[in-house]
């Protein structure tokens, strides 16, 4: 196994909460899948682990050395959790495509976050 690109992203819960206070459900729609938008629900306070996720999405397009452009959607990277708790991606659409072209079989995730940031890191392995 090798690794062929890190990503690494650091947010602020506020900045989060004040996209989400004016516009809950289509920043929701537009930024998690329905898997990852119901996991959100069930938290009292969803911001952080929101913000988690967006931190996560963006370290893994960092991954992928690409950005926002093109075809790609914040929907093409799906984090989901296994029975521990460990986050899992699963790439789809542009996303996966360029992982493929880059020889990316596998991202670890790591996120974590405070009340006030939350971070990710990313690592693209062959």
């Amino acid at each position: 196994m090798n690794v062929i690109a890190h990503g690494i992203d650091l947010i602020e819960c506020d900045r989060i909460a004040s996209v989400y206070e004016r516009h809950p459900d289509r920043f929701l729609e537009r930024i998690l899948t329905e898997p990852e938008r119901e996991r959100a629900a069930a938290f009292k306070d969803p911001i952080p682990h929101i913000a988690g996720r967006f931190a996560a999405k963006e370290a893994v397009l960092k991954v992928l050395g690409t950005g926002w452009r093109g075809e790609i959607s914040w929907k093409d990277i799906e984090i989901t959790n296994d029975a521990l708790g460990q986050p899992l991606i699963a790439l789809t659409g542009a996303c996966a495509r360029i992982a493929a072209e880059k020889g990316i079989e596998t991202i670890l995730l790591s996120i974590t976050h405070t009340p006030h940031y939350a971070s990710a890191s990313a690592l693209g392995l062959s």
